[in-house]
């Protein structure tokens, strides 16, 4: 099991290193891996019989950081056209 779920922290993390084309793709894998963190953290929680208010808090921080990049995408759609970084220039910012 636990190796199944470090195969697929893994296999994200080799997904958000290597898209470096679109934002959106960026911010589906960086979800993806803090969902199997999520999946981690919940297991180790339950092996040790801790409360599980601390994932109540981790999927908080977590819904504002999907928040946060959605807003950056709405903002780069909507100055740019698009969401693809090439077009991006350092001087605009």
């Amino acid at each position: 099991m636990l190796y199944m779920i470090m195969f697929m922290f893994i296999s994200g993390l080799i997904v958000f290193s290597s898209s470096r084309k679109h934002l959106l793709i960026s911010l589906f894998s960086l979800e993806y891996m803090v969902m199997v963190l999520f999946i981690l953290f919940f297991i180790y929680l339950m092996y040790f019989g801790f409360e599980l208010y601390y994932s109540l808090i981790f999927l908080v921080f977590t819904v504002c950081e999907g928040a946060l990049g959605l807003g950056v995408l709405v903002n780069l759609i909507r100055s740019h056209g698009n969401d693809l970084l090439s077009s991006l220039s350092i001087l605009s910012w």
